[in-house]
């Protein structure tokens, strides 16, 4: 499942939130409907109000919505962008090359260390740059 986001979520440490929406309606006593950004039209915009947090506003902060693109299965797939840098972890019982690689919609802070062997099983092309 590497590579395989919800949401934009992705890994043990995953953001908690995908945006601030507007509540259009509310549905019986526990659930509403969110206005939702058009890059998610085909998600359900029905939410239960365990999923929904309350938003603070601030006069000094500026809401940017993140596009996320979803495939059938309303998933987002990521991809290997680019490889930042190599390193050798040291164990009992012995040595593992590990790299540390860029996926696509992130940035560098976001940057994941994975076994080197695995990813030029994936994605022998960019080893090939290297």
């Amino acid at each position: 499942m590497r590579g395989v986001m919800r949401f934009g979520k992705q890994g043990k440490l995953s953001q908690n939130f995908i945006g601030l929406y507007e509540i259009l309606d509310k549905v019986g006593e526990a659930a509403y409907g969110l206005a939702l950004s058009p890059a998610l039209e085909r998600v359900p915009y029905y939410f239960h109000v365990s999923q929904l947090r309350k938003y603070v506003s601030e006069l000094t902060h500026v809401l940017e919505a993140k596009n996320i693109e979803l495939d059938d299965a309303l998933t987002n797939v990521e991809t290997l962008k680019r490889i930042l840098d190599h390193k050798v972890s040291k164990t009992r019982l012995g040595e593992t090359l590990l790299v540390k690689v860029l996926w696509s919609n992130n940035e560098v802070e976001d940057a994941t260390r994975e076994d080197e062997e695995t990813m030029k099983k994936h994605y022998p092309l960019l080893f090939d740059q290297v």
